[in-house]
Formats: structure tokens, sequence, C-alpha cells
């Protein structure tokens, strides 16, 4: 079984943390981002893992290798030029199966993808989406079906829609020979083109219980750690008595305040007196005696000076911290 994840993404709503590492790659508590998804996927006997990659396609390869052992293999696309979501899909047509998932390279998700495959099957249907239900659709796109699954309506980010819904999760099962009709080599959205062109045509759709989260701003990568942390979704981390998460070679002084909720992550140093409450600190980043990080994503090389308080503040890789109160 195979998949298709859409990574070609620049991540600009995660700057700083993105300019130089592309989202998938991007460290959540410890391990890359994409790892948790290529978990997921080979829970439900994925075996490989197609990225179809854009930007710093090297930096990803560097950080993600050929996959986790035990895990689905990767195999690397790069898109010399844009070409939208379905686009990218069309672009990797000969290295696709028969039938396979596609997925957006910005969902973290425990949905069950057994259950949409096999509605796929039984519906003989051409594409199906995986649903979940949101309480304020406004802000994603929005799929009306009727009792056996098919698809009313597709309506991509309806600002007069609001409300409860079921919207689009950013996961697809597609048959080869449907790609096979989007125009190569131009940029295609799949959700404001190719779905609604073969609505009544064999697209259905499947609500789908579990965790999903749109994995994309510094406010939900917080959500993110702290769900991870808190066993909301279904991976093993490690952390403390006080669910706080430090890598086994982090420095924490044992005068130091840690959480509550807090990362700690590989070679980070903790000076005596500091306090980390809310906080991420990534790779060899450095807090000094006496210093206070609340609320903040701490980027990876960042040095936060002794005494210093930094508060509410994403900084990106070899960042220096703004302070707040000295």
């Amino acid at each position: 079984m195979q998949a298709l994840v859409l990574v070609g993404g620049r991540g600009t709503r995660l700057r700083p943390l993105t300019y130089e590492t592309p989202k998938p790659a991007l460290t959540l508590v410890d391990r890359p981002f994409l790892n948790y998804m290529t978990e997921w996927l080979g829970r439900h006997g994925v075996e490989e893992v197609i990225l179809a990659c854009g930007f710093l396609p090297d930096e990803m390869r560097s950080v993600l290798g050929d996959g986790e052992p035990g895990g689905p293999k990767l195999k690397y696309l790069v898109e010399e030029e844009t070409l939208g979501t379905a686009g990218a899909i069309r672009f990797a047509l000969d290295h696709l199966d028969e039938r396979f998932f596609a997925l957006n390279g910005d969902v973290l998700a425990d949905l069950d993808l057994t259950a949409l495959w096999k509605q796929h099957e039984e519906t003989g249907a051409r594409a199906t989406l995986g649903l979940y239900k949101v309480e304020d659709s406004s802000s994603y796109g929005l799929v009306d079906i009727d009792e056996d699954g098919q698809v009313l309506q597709f309506s991509e980010k309806d600002p007069d829609r609001t409300g409860p819904g079921l919207i689009n999760a950013g996961t697809y099962i597609l048959e080869r020979e449907a790609i096979a009709e989007i125009p190569p080599g131009r940029e295609v959205s799949i959700e404001k083109e190719f779905y609604p062109s073969i609505t009544g045509k064999g697209l259905y759709a499947r609500e789908l219980e579990g965790y999903w989260m749109d994995f994309g701003t510094p406010e939900r990568y917080f959500d993110a750690t702290w769900d991870i942390l808190e066993g909301r979704i279904q991976t093993e981390v490690v952390t403390n008595s006080d669910g706080v998460h430090i890598a086994p070679d982090a420095e924490v002084d044992p005068n130091a305040t840690i959480g509550p909720r807090a990362v700690i992550g590989p070679g980070v140093k903790v000076g005596p007196g500091a306090r980390v409450n809310g906080s991420v600190l990534l790779d060899r980043s450095e807090v000094g005696a006496n210093a206070t990080v609340e609320a903040s994503i701490i980027g990876p090389g960042v040095n936060i000076a002794a005494g210093d308080t930094v508060g509410d503040e994403v900084l990106g890789k070899n960042q220096v911290g703004e302070v707040i109160n000295a």
C-alpha cells in the first residue's frame, strides 16, 4: 500500500522556524513532524510514502532519510515549478499504484484510514475524502454528503458558510485513472478544480473519528505539542512525572524550574535559577542563569542570556531573543 504526501509548501505561517527548515522536518517534541504521519500511515498498512517536495528538498532528505526503521520507506519527488495540490499528484503519476492514499503534508492526525479504504472499495469510488467534524467550518473546505457517502457539494473555504460542519481533512484515497485525467504540467488545485469536476461522478467521502489538526501556525504547534505529551495522539514519547519531555543529552541545572508543559530538546542547556514553562526549546538552544522563557518556541542554536525574560515569542534558528525584562 502506498501514500503520496504533499510537502511542497514553504510553511509561511510557521516562520521564522521554517525559513531554513521545511515544515515536515521541523521537530515536534522528539522527532521530525512528518514521522508522526508516517507512523500513522504505517499502522494502516502503508509500506511506501512518496514525498512530493518543492521547498528545501535536500534539507528534508537530510533530516528524514529513508524513513524510520520498521516504518514506511520514503521516496522523494521534486517539483521544479509550483503545480498545486492536484498538479503535484499528476506529476507523480508514473510512481503511483492503481489506488493510493494522498495527504496534505500539514496534517497531524490519528484517523481511521482503514475504514476509509474499505468504504472506497465498497462504493467503487474514483476518489474518497476523509472528513472531520469541526465547530467552525468557515476556514476549511466544507463538504456535504448524502446517506451513501456520495459528495453533493464541495465548498472550499466559503466565508458565508459558518458553524459546525464536515470539513475536508486533507486525507484522500484516489484512483490512478482519475488522476490521469488532470492536464499535466500546469498548476491545478485538487480542492477548487479537480473535486468539483468529479462531483456526482464517483466522488465519495466519509466522516472519520479520532484526532485531527491542521498543523500550520505557532498556536497549533503548541496545541500539537501538548496533545502529544498528554496522550491524545497514539504514539510513544518519554516524559517525566510532570509530563515534561527532556531529551537524554539535555543539560538542565537541578536548580532550574521546568514546566508545567515544556519540551527540552537535544543538546539544550538550561542554567541555574532559570524558569521554562509552556515553552519548547529546540536543539542546542541555551537558557542562561536566572532567565525566564514563557509561552515561546526557541529555535535551534538560540541563546537566551542570563537574567533575560522572553515571553510569547517564536525565534528561528540562531536568532537572538527579544528581551522583555532584564
